[in-house]
Parts: structure tokens; sequence; C-alpha cells
């Protein structure tokens, strides 16, 4: 399926990339964020995507890898032409290979999955913004930019942030019959389970998929009727465990 409703979105984060700003880009867990990267990303060559971003080892880790996927020159000179060896590296050592590859080429770095960066990853994104004169679209999971921890201090300015929000009222209905038609989804009271998950989910698209997906297990079925309250209950606490994580 295309991603639905978010034109304006896809042209505000192509523009963002466009202009190589570094920028904050959040909003709410399931808003669709990642989905957005996925879909704009493959138009600029010289994006580096990082999903795994828990650790400053992890990023250096990963940019290494995707340095190295890319058969970058600076990396394969440090690397003597081996870039298999880099995995051998000392984190510092391989820290300061990754920041001199990045100083010699006009690469962008996309955090993705950033939950409440601590100093030490925020130290990571100045870093990279001032020493390597990369730019960094930092990805955080928030509807208000509470999670964005000590990144948020380094792009204060409303220009270098980019929102994410979940749908309207009359969007979600929209997205939610669709995908309830794409999965061919049918109940006696099909209807009224679909209102329900639009004021439950608050219009975020993420959480709309997942009820809409439970809605056709069979342990909450009963003779062509959708069980909505243990559904819902069960949605809350796979929702809570995961943001738990």
């Amino acid at each position: 399926m295309e991603i639905f409703s978010r034109t304006e979105e896809l042209e505000a984060l192509r523009k963002r990339l466009a202009s190589r700003k570094s920028t904050l880009f959040y909003g709410p867990s399931g808003v669709g964020k990642s989905l957005l990267l996925a879909q704009v990303m493959p138009e600029f060559s010289h994006v580096l995507y990082c999903s795994v971003t828990s650790s400053p080892q992890s990023v250096f880790r990963s940019l290494a890898e995707l340095l190295a996927a890319r058969h970058d020159s600076t990396l394969l000179h440090f690397s003597k032409g081996h870039a298999d060896i880099l995995h051998r590296k000392s984190f510092i050592s391989l820290k300061g290979i990754v920041m001199e590859a990045l100083r010699a080429a006009n690469y962008l770095v996309v955090l993705d999955h950033l939950n409440r960066p601590s100093s030490a990853l925020a130290a990571v994104v100045n870093e990279l913004m001032l020493s390597c004169f990369t730019p960094v679209l930092a990805v955080a999971r928030s509807a208000h930019m509470e999670d964005a921890g000590y990144v948020l201090p380094l792009l204060p300015d409303r220009s270098e942030r980019l929102a994410i929000k979940n749908f309207d009222v009359e969007t979600a209905k929209s997205f939610a019959l669709e995908i309830a038609a794409h999965q061919q989804l049918s109940a006696t009271n099909l209807q009224s389970v679909l209102d329900s998950v639009v004021k439950s989910s608050e219009g975020n698209p993420g959480a709309i998929l997942r009820m809409i997906a439970m809605a056709s297990q069979s342990k909450y079925r009963s003779a062509g009727h959708i069980k909505w309250s243990p559904l819902y209950i069960d949605f809350l606490m796979q929702s809570a465990a995961a943001n738990a994580v």
C-alpha cells in the first residue's frame, strides 16, 4: 500500500534532506517517521541511515558498515583496502576513521529511533555536525519533543525542527476504512469497532494498523462479531510493554 495522506509531510522531509540542514524530526511512536524516511531517502544518494542508535558505539559501527558498503575511498584507505577488518578495530580507532571519511565527503546522517538520547549520544550528534561538518537528521519518538533528550538543545530553533502528527479524525476514519478493506475485514459490528479504533488511537496510524490486525484474529471473534473490549485491553497491555523497553 502507498503512504496514506502524507503528501505535505513527504515534501517537507524531501526539502530538509535536499537543503542539507541538520533537523530534529519528531512525532509519536507509530506515526510513520521511519516509513516516510524509507520513501524519501532513496532519492538522495548521500544519505547514511542508522537505525541502531542506542549508544555512541552502535552509531559509529553502523556508520562504518554503511561506508564500507558504499566502498568509501577514505574508509578503504585507512583499512588498507580490506573493509572486513574494521570489526576488529577498537571503538576509538573506528570512530577516528569514520570521522575522517565523513569530513572527506558530503554525506548526511540519519539517526533513527532516538529514545531519550543520553548526553553521550548528544555529544555524537554534536561531533558529527561540528567536527565532521556533516548534517544530521535526528529522529525522536515524541509528540512534543520531550523524548528528544540532550539532542534538543543542539537544534533549538523552530526552523531546525520538523514535526509529524497523528491524523485528524476524518483522515483517521478514511485510513481505518482503507486498512479494513485491504485486509478484507468483515464483522456485524465492523463500523462500531472502526469508530472505536479511531477514537482510541487518537489518530495514530500505527495504532490503527495494529488494532485492525488484531481484529482479524480468532481470539477476538465470535459468530462474526468482533469482541472489542478484550481486543482493546490486550492492545493497551502490548503498547505498555513495548514502551517500557
